[in-house]
């Protein structure tokens, strides 16, 4: 179904967020600061996509969680539907001639 899709997109979102923290690290490594203040940016923006990367799992997981109810809802209809199914087969199987003398055996 859409899982192929799913996957693509969150695993373009990874490449993307860590692409973004790779190049901002570059930028701070190469840009003019004394260490003290490039290790605080790089601490800074370590935690800001750490941050971000559990706010990502968490709508993960969260997608995840809808899905499986989606799943679990489906196949209690399923079952429901085949159980219904084979309740009437076997009404109009004991509703035919001579049934009943099939079932005595």
């Amino acid at each position: 179904m859409g899982n192929s899709h799913e996957s693509h997109f969150w695993d373009s979102l990874l490449t993307f967020m860590a692409g973004a923290a790779a190049g901002f690290i570059a930028g701070i490594l190469f840009a003019p600061a004394s260490g003290k203040e490039t290790r605080k940016k790089i601490k800074d923006q370590a935690v800001k996509t750490g941050e971000a990367a559990k706010d990502s799992y968490e709508k993960i997981a969260q997608e995840a969680e809808k899905g499986l109810r989606v799943v679990k809802e489906k196949t209690t209809e399923g079952i429901d539907t085949i159980r219904d199914f084979i309740e009437k087969k076997k009404e109009e199987y004991m509703r035919k001639p001579g049934a009943e003398a099939v079932e005595d055996k």
